[in-house]
């Protein structure tokens, strides 16, 4: 598992309207250190709070799952991270192309349901570290002047100093003051730096500022 969340207690969430078994998975996961929490609708999953922590879903593959209105369905698709148990042939493919990282047919032993998890909590690693560094960029953003963020579009779009400077109607000096501070915020050392970050914030970010 990544290191950055090594402390962190893994959370494996439950779907199964199986509840005698709901007992015995949470045994297994606890058994794995993981932190377990089942539901036994697909209509209360979307009530649990957005975890912050490595997570994936242990989801019974039960064909109302794709039957969710699309405000419903939004929490299955944020967790990018989706195990299904069970289902017949045309529920398990649609489960893979939501996601799935394996399909479990019952009964099944302990190391399998683990060995899945173990999986699905890697990308869940994966896909948490993505999703903080783009909250990081996105604040970084957030924390410029409107002067800055358009010194960003047009720096990001290949315009010098001197052109900046035209534009706005200011001396060259300012421009680099601006440049100088949306940079060091931005945290970019040189221009391809910056790229990168407008690159990742996307168009409707960094170049549509003016």
């Amino acid at each position: 598992m990544t290191s950055a969340f090594s402390s962190a207690t893994p959370i494996v969430s439950v779907l199964d309207d199986d509840i005698p078994a709901h007992e015995s998975l949470e045994l297994v996961l606890r058994s794995a250190s993981c932190q377990p929490e089942t539901f036994a609708t697909a209509q209360e999953f979307p009530t649990r709070p957005r975890s912050v922590v490595p997570s994936c879903l242990v989801l019974e593959a039960f064909p109302d799952f794709y039957r969710l209105d699309p405000q419903e369905s939004i929490a299955f698709e944020r967790t990018d991270r989706t195990i299904a148990r069970h289902g017949d042939v045309a529920t398990s493919v649609q489960a893979v192309k939501t996601g799935a990282v394996e399909i479990l047919v019952k009964p099944f032993k302990a190391k399998v349901l683990l060995a899945a998890a173990r999986e699905g909590l890697d990308r869940g690693c994966i896909a948490l570290a993505r999703e903080m560094e783009m909250h990081a960029l996105r604040n970084r953003y957030a924390s410029l002047t409107r002067r800055e963020r358009q010194v960003l579009a047009l720096v990001v779009s290949g315009a010098l100093n001197q052109q900046i400077a035209g534009e706005f109607g200011i001396s060259e000096i300012t421009v680099k003051a601006h440049r100088r501070r949306m940079m060091q915020k931005m945290q970019a050392r040189t221009f391809a730096d910056l790229l990168t970050i407008a690159t990742r914030l996307g168009p409707h970010r960094a170049l549509n500022s003016r």
